[in-house]
Parts: C-alpha cells; structure tokens; sequence
C-alpha cells in the first residue's frame, strides 16, 4: 500500500483494508464506539473527521499511521 497525503487517500486504504477484512462498517464502527455514518465519512474522504477516530478505525483494522518528513 503506498503512503497518502490526503484524507480522500487515507479513507480509501481504510475501506480497502477493512473489505479485504470481511468487515462491515457497522462492524467498524461497533469495535471504535462510533456510528456507521461516521465510518462513511470517514471512508469517503470527510476533512473534518477526528484524528482519535481515524486512528482507531486504522488500528482496528490492522492498518499503521505514520508521520515522515516529505522529499
């Protein structure tokens, strides 16, 4: 999986992971304690999402965040 800049890029690898998976969104959001909705947002792109929320939806899906200067 190649690394991403954007939250459009890092929704994507979130839903790839979490179809590879056999998870549903529902399924997501029960193990972080949000609702279905947010994970759409979420996987769609949404700017506005909370850090804490993508960290753990990444976590929950086996999935690492890291931060590296870029060039």
């Amino acid at each position: 999986m190649e690394a991403t800049t954007t939250a459009s890029g890092l929704g994507a690898a979130i839903r790839e992971r979490r179809r590879r998976l056999g998870i549903t969104q529902d399924d997501l959001a029960a193990s972080i304690g949000v609702n279905r909705k947010v994970i759409g947002q979420l996987e769609s792109g949404k700017e506005t999402a909370h850090v804490g929320i993508v960290l753990r939806a990444a976590r929950a899906v086996g999935l690492n965040v890291g931060v590296e200067p870029r060039g």
